[in-house]
């Protein structure tokens, strides 16, 4: 596509986010619809994705994040009920908008969806803390979940969290050793996202599949904040098959836009107190929305950077999209909803990307992972008494 004119390149950017499989690792959907319920099979105001604006950015298989706030884990049982919740209204939009929608449950679906025009709704589960026993993780795979963020935002009984500094286990728990192992066992894809350092580390060294890290960018560009991964863990991630999905949030491209995100919620959240406006009501959502939409944060150009330093690191098969759409605040300009899928496409082809290798970032990566794990899980070999011994 050299020489050729910025129409000409978003007529192949449209071209490529039609012909290809899109998946995007992590959009907060089911959370947000609990503030104002909204019908997503039509336009909304409320938020970054609907049937509308997927359909525009060629978007075929949008995770849906079953959010699980940290709050959760103080009251026995209230993480598995909100859970099971928003599995609830994600059933709900499939059986609203069937000519639409379904949900995926096995990799093969995700291409025969795509084929019969539906838009897939993979499920993956944002903080594990509703996983209190093997029990609760085989309920939670009969009722589609696909993935686990293993915690969010505090450490939980599995694992510690990167925005967490008690270091409560110093990685994963005794418990969360056998949810990685389950994981593998069932089927369900492990995600790095918001986990330390160590507990990453840990959790490569004992799956038997690739992991994704669903809504990550790399902390080159973020130097000491550990949400994102460093190139150490991006190596390893990419030794182990993995993929790292980058993250379009402006906390997750730079330091300076982190800070200014926190300062543009903070307004919002300033604003609506001051003048006795409920979040959760349609005028507080089309205020909040107005502020996010009128106020960009960070350039589409520097979330492909995050893109080009992953491939220079590790190669073309390791890196794919994770847009945390619904569930950040700030978004660069030009990534504003899932109906922009294509600016990033025209982005790629403009720094020199192949179609094959564009195709792989936009979801051929994450689809392979999710087919090796679906493999791990057919061919499973439990753990011995060995492979423990050799970890430590």
């Amino acid at each position: 596509m050299m020489g050729c004119t910025q129409d000409q390149t978003m007529d192949e950017a449209h071209r490529l986010a039609e012909e290809h499989l899109i998946i995007d690792a992590h959009i907060d959907l089911p959370y947000r619809l609990t503030r104002l319920p909204e019908d997503v099979s039509q336009e909304t105001f409320g938020g970054d994705f609907d049937y509308p604006k997927a359909a525009a950015g060629g978007l075929n298989a949008p995770f849906m994040s079953i959010y699980i706030p940290p709050a959760r884990q103080d009251v026995p049982g209230s993480a598995k009920l909100l859970a099971d919740s928003l599995i609830d209204v994600v059933e709900e939009i499939v059986e609203h908008a069937p000519d639409k929608f379904a949900i995926a449950t096995h990799s093969s679906e995700l291409l025969a969806h795509k084929n019969n025009g539906l838009i897939s709704l993979p499920l993956g589960m944002e903080n594990g803390a509703p996983v209190g026993s093997i029990e609760d993780l085989e309920h939670f795979f009969e009722r589609g979940i696909r993935y686990i963020t293993l915690t969010h935002g505090r450490d939980n009984h599995i694992c510690d969290s990167s925005y967490d500094s008690t270091r409560t286990w110093g990685g994963l728990s005794p418990f969360g050793e056998k949810v990685v192992d389950h994981m593998n066992r069932l089927g369900i894809i492990i995600d790095i996202s918001h986990l330390t350092d160590s507990t990453i580390a840990q959790v490569l060294r004992r799956t038997q599949a690739p992991v994704l890290a669903t809504h990550s960018s790399a902390r080159h560009f973020t130097p000491g904040w550990e949400r994102n991964l460093s190139d150490e863990l991006i190596r390893s991630t990419a030794a182990k098959g993995g993929v790292v999905m980058i993250g379009f949030g402006a906390s997750f491209i730079s330091n300076e836009y982190r800070e200014r995100n926190d300062a543009l919620a903070g307004a919002i959240e300033a604003y609506l107190e001051e003048n006795n406006i409920n979040l959760r009501t349609e005028e507080g959502v089309r205020y909040r929305e107005s502020q996010r939409k009128s106020n960009p944060i960070g350039t589409l150009s520097e979330v492909v950077d995050h893109i080009d330093h992953i491939v220079g690191l590790v190669g073309i098969d390791h890196v794919g999209l994770g847009s945390d759409y619904d569930g950040v605040t700030g978004l660069p300009e030009g990534l504003q909803d899932a109906s922009t899928y294509p600016n990033l496409i025209a982005e790629l082809i403009r720094r020199g990307y192949s179609e094959e290798d564009i195709a792989k970032i936009l979801g051929d990566n994450a689809l392979r992972v999710w087919k090796e794990v679906e493999k791990v899980a057919s061919n499973y070999v439990p753990r011995t008494e060995s492979d423990t011994n050799e970890e430590t």
